[in-house]
C-alpha cells in the first residue's frame, strides 16, 4: 500500500523547550471555598474593617471564631420593630428599623445606610437620615459614589439621590437600547471608580468610554441577580438564586453547586478587606479565598492526599476512594475499580516525568511502587487453576477476604450480550491467585494496555537507573507483547478467547465489519505498543512485526484516521485519552521515520478535534512532540505547532483545577453563554442513547474545570450536568499527569524559581 507523501522539517529534542519559548509561571492564586451549614437562612452578612466577620440568622447575630459560628449576645435583637448592628468598631449601634426587613447595611463616609425594601435610612455621627423612595418603588441594593452620594437598584430602575430626591439614571447602548430603566437587581461601584447595574437583561458598567454591556452571547452566565459586591483590582462579585459570578474584567467565572457554596440560593455577597467573598444563602455562609500558592505546593497537596486516603492494596492502586459519610475523607474505604491498571499506570507516568524534571527521589520511589503495582498484574494471573496463557495483564485485584466478586456476575454478563453481541459471558471473571490471596479481574480491555505501554517506556528511560531495575521491564514489556504476537494481535483471556475490546489483528480490523469503528485506534495503539516494545527491550522483532502490519495490512493509513467522529465534541473520550497516550509512546520511541511522519499529521488532526477541551495532558503531550513542527501533503506544506492560547488555556486548567476532590454536582444547562452541540455531534456514534445535554461556551470552549466534576480525562467535557454529594474522593492524577508532563517539557517552570 502506498504511503501519503510527507515531508517534515525541523526536529524538536523531546524534553527541551523551543528556544523562544516562555515556561508558564509557578504562582498563581488557588480559589478555595468553605461552606459553613447553618442550616436555615442567613439574612446578612457583614464584614467589618477589621477582618471580623458577622452573619444575622433568625435577629442572631453569628461571629465566625477559628471556623466555628458563635452568637454574639452584645448584638442580640431586642425588640422587633428596631435593628441592632456593629459599628465599624464592632460595638452595637440600634436604629429603629425592623430588623427582619433589613437588606443591606452600607458603611460609606462615616454613615451606617440600612436598606430595606421601602426605606433607605442612615445613621450618622449628625444624626439619622431618611430618604423617600419614588411610590411604588422596591428597593434592591445601595451603591455609594467615591466623589460622594447614593445610587440605587430598584423596581423603577437605576437611580441617584439628587437634592430633589432620586432620580433615574440614563442608561443606553450605542444603538440607542434603554437599559436599567425598571427591575434592577443590583448596583455597585467598582474599586476602580466604575458604576455597575444588573438585571434581567444582562450587566453594564459605565466606563470612560461610556457604558458597556453583558449579555449570555458576551460571556454572562446567569442572570437571575440578588446583588453585588466589589473586589480588588476592578473585579466584580454577583449574586444569584443559582449560584455566583466573578467578573474579573476579561472572563466570566460562575460558581454553583455543593463544591462552592452551602446553597445556591444566594441573598447578598460581600468582600472582606482581605479579599475573600463572603455569601448568605438559604442554607449557611459560603466564601470563596483567592490564595497565593505555587504549582509545586498543589501538586504535594494532591500527593499526600492520594497516599493518604487513595492508594489500595500494599501494591499502592490508585483510582479514587468511597467515603463511608459524605465530605469525611477519614471515611474512605477504596474499591478496586474497572480499570485500575490504566489509572495507576498513568499516575505512575506522573512520577516518571516528576523524576526526569526534578530528580526528586520520591518521585522515584512512587513511580517504582507504580511498576510493582502494574507488573503484579501480569504476575498474578500465572499459575492459578484458571491462567491463561504467559503475559496475560489483569485488570486489577480484590483480597479474597472481600465478597465473592463471581457472585450473579455469569447472569449480568448474559444480559449485557443481548445488546452487545461480542461482550463475553464466562466464569469465573475473576479468578483465584495461584497463592490464593487475590481474586483478580479478567477480559482485560484496550484501555488497559494502552495505560501500561504509555508508564513502562518512561520508567525505562527515567527512572530505571541500574541493569537489573531496566531488565524487570524489558521482561515485563517483552511477556505482554509476545503474548498479543502468539495470539494474531489479541490478548487471549482465560476461556482461549480474545478479551472484549483488546483485539488488534488484521482479520479482524480491516475484515469484521463490527469491527470497523475500532479500526484506527486499535491500529495505532498495536503500533505504539511494537515500537515500545522494541525501544525497550531492544529486539528487531518488534520493528519487523509493524513493517509488516504497515506494508501487508495498512495500519499506519488506518491509524491516520485513529477517531470515528463527527468533529468536535463527537466520539468517546476514554478513546481520546488512549489516543494520546498511543501517539505520545510511538513518536516518543518509535525509529521508524516513515511512521513517525504520518504519525505526527495523524496526531495534528486529532488534536484540533479536542484542542477546544482546555485538556492540560491532551495538550502538552501533543506541543512536547509537534511544537515548532512543520508537515506537507502533496506539496503544500503546513504548521504542527498547536494553535496560540494552548499553553495559556492548559494552564487556566491547572490553575483552576479545584483542591477539592469531591464528587459534587454541578449544573451548567441553564446557563446564557452556553451554545448547544449540533445533533450530528451531540451523542456518541457508538452509543446513540448517550445524554444530548452538552454543549460548550459561547468562546468556543468547553466549561472549565471549576465548573465539571470527572475523576479522570476519560470524562466527556462537553457534559453539562454532574451529580454528585461529596461521597466519593478523586485522585488528583488529573492535574499532576499534566503538571509533570508540563515541567519534562519545560512548558512550566521549574519549583523554585
Amino acid at each position: 500500500m502506498r504511503f501519503l507523501m510527507v515531508t517534515l522539517f525541523g526536529l524538536m529534542v523531546c524534553g527541551s523547550p523551543a528556544a523562544e519559548f516562555r515556561p508558564a509561571p509557578q504562582h498563581f492564586r488557588q480559589e478555595i471555598a468553605s461552606r459553613f451549614a447553618l442550616n436555615q437562612p442567613v439574612q446578612l452578612i457583614d464584614c467589618l474593617p477589621d477582618g471580623r466577620v458577622l452573619a444575622l440568622v433568625e435577629g442572631a447575630w453569628l461571629e465566625l471564631r477559628e471556623d466555628v459560628w458563635r452568637a454574639n449576645p452584645s448584638l442580640a435583637q431586642r425588640q422587633p420593630d428596631h435593628f441592632v448592628f456593629a459599628s465599624p468598631a464592632g460595638t452595637a449601634q440600634e436604629a429603629r428599623v425592623p430588623w427582619r426587613e433589613i437588606k443591606q447595611i452600607l458603611r460609606a463616609d462615616g454613615t451606617n445606610w440600612l436598606l430595606t425594601a421601602r426605606s433607605c435610612v442612615g445613621i450618622g455621627p449628625k444624626g439619622d437620615i431618611s430618604t423617600v423612595l419614588p411610590a411604588g418603588v422596591t428597593a434592591q441594593q445601595l451603591a455609594w459614589s467615591p466623589s460622594g452620594g447614593l445610587y440605587l437598584a430598584s423596581s423603577g430602575g437605576l437611580l441617584a439621590l439628587a437634592d430633589t430626591g432620586w432620580e433615574a439614571v440614563e442608561v443606553a447602548d450605542a444603538g440607542g437600547r434603554s437599559w436599567a430603566r425598571r427591575d434592577v437587581l443590583g448596583a455597585v461601584f467598582d474599586s476602580q471608580g466604575r458604576l455597575w447595574f444588573a438585571s434581567k437583561a444582562g450587566a453594564g458598567c459605565r466606563t470612560a468610554k461610556g457604558w458597556r454591556f453583558y449579555e449570555g452571547k458576551d460571556g454572562l452566565p446567569w442572570n437571575d441577580f440578588t446583588g453585588m459586591a466589589p473586589g480588588p483590582d476592578g473585579e466584580v462579585w454577583f449574586a444569584t438564586h443559582l449560584g455566583v459570578i466573578r467578573f474579573d474584567g476579561r472572563e466570566w467565572h460562575y460558581r454553583q453547586g455543593r463544591g462552592w457554596l452551602p446553597n445556591d440560593d444566594v441573598r447578598q455577597a460581600v468582600v472582606d478587606p482581605k479579599g475573600d467573598a463572603w455569601f448568605a444563602t438559604a442554607g449557611g455562609v459560603g466564601r470563596i479565598a483567592r490564595q497565593p500558592m505555587t504549582l509545586a505546593a498543589k501538586a504535594e497537596f494532591y500527593e499526600k492526599e492520594i497516599e493518604q486516603y487513595i492508594k489500595r492494596t500494599p501494591f499502592g492502586y490508585v483510582a479514587e476512594a468511597a467515603l463511608g459519610k459524605p465530605m469525611d475523607k477519614s471515611s474512605a474505604a477504596p474499591q478496586d475499580s474497572d480499570n485500575d491498571g490504566l489509572w495507576t499506570a498513568m499516575y505512575g507516568a506522573g512520577e516518571c516525568f516528576a523524576y526526569a524534571a526534578t530528580k526528586d527521589a520520591q518521585a522515584k520511589a512512587r513511580a517504582k511502587q507504580a511498576f510493582e503495582a502494574l507488573a503484579f498484574l501480569q504476575q498474578v494471573t500465572q499459575g492459578g487453576e484458571h491462567a491463561p496463557d504467559k503475559g496475560f495483564v489483569a485488570r486489577t485485584i480484590r483480597p479474597v477476604n472481600w465478597p465473592d466478586p463471581n457472585i450473579g456476575r455469569l447472569e449480568a454478563d448474559r444480559a449485557t450480550q443481548k445488546e452487545d453481541k461480542l461482550w463475553k459471558a464466562y466464569e469465573p471473571r475473576w479468578p483465584n491467585s495461584a497463592d490464593g490471596k487475590w481474586y483478580w479481574k479478567s477480559d482485560t480491555s484496550s484501555d488497559e494496555l494502552d495505560g501500561h505501554y504509555f508508564f513502562y517506556p518512561l520508567y525505562y528511560d527515567f527512572c530505571a537507573e541500574t541493569e537489573a531495575e531496566r531488565e524487570r521491564v524489558r521482561t515485563v514489556v517483552r511477556d505482554v507483547t509476545d503474548h498479543l504476537l502468539a495470539h494474531h494481535y489479541a490478548l487471549v483471556d482465560l476461556d482461549g478467547k480474545p478479551t472484549r475490546w483488546a483485539v488488534y489483528g488484521p482479520q479482524q480490523l480491516n475484515h469484521d465489519p463490527q469491527w470497523w469503528p475500532e479500526r484506527g485506534l486499535n491500529s495505532l495503539s498495536l503500533l505504539s505498543y511494537l515500537a515500545i516494545a522494541a525501544h525497550v527491550t531492544g529486539d528487531a522483532k518488534y520493528a519487523k512485526a509493524s513493517r509488516e502490519l504497515i506494508d501487508r495490512h495498512g495500519y499506519a493509513h488506518n491509524a491516520m484516521l485513529a477517531k470515528v467522529q463527527q468533529g468536535a465534541g463527537s466520539g468517546n473520550q476514554s478513546d481520546d485519552e488512549m489516543a494520546v497516550m498511543a501517539y505520545y509512546g510511538l513518536l516518543r520511541t518509535s525509529t521508524d521515520e516513515k511512521l513517525k511522519e504520518l504519525m505526527r499529521i495523524s496526531f495534528f488532526f486529532y488534536w484540533t478535534h479536542e484542542s477546544q477541551e482546555l485538556n492540560p495532558f491532551f495538550n502538552f503531550a501533543y506541543a512536547g512532540l509537534n511544537l515548532n513542527q512543520r508537515a506537507a501533503t502533496q506539496g503544500t506544506a503546513f504548521s504542527l505547532t498547536p494553535r496560540p492560547g494552548w499553553l495559556e488555556e492548559s494552564m487556566a486548567t491547572l490553575y483552576g483545577l479545584p483542591l477539592d476532590r469531591l464528587n459534587w454536582g454541578h449544573r451548567n444547562s441553564h446557563r446564557l453563554d452556553i451554545v448547544g452541540l449540533p445533533s450530528g455531534r451531540a451523542v456518541d456514534l457508538t452509543d446513540p442513547d448517550a445524554p444530548r445535554t452538552r454543549g460548550y461556551r459561547v468562546n468556543d470552549r468547553v466549561l472549565p474545570v471549576e465548573n465539571r466534576q470527572f475523576n479522570h480525562w476519560n470524562t466527556d467535557p462537553w457534559r453539562l450536568d454532574y451529580s454528585g454529594n461529596g461521597d466519593e474522593l478523586a485522585a488528583g492524577t488529573v492535574f499532576l499527569l499534566p503538571y509533570y508532563l508540563g515541567l519534562y517539557h519545560g512548558f512550566i517552570e521549574r519549583p523554585g524559581k
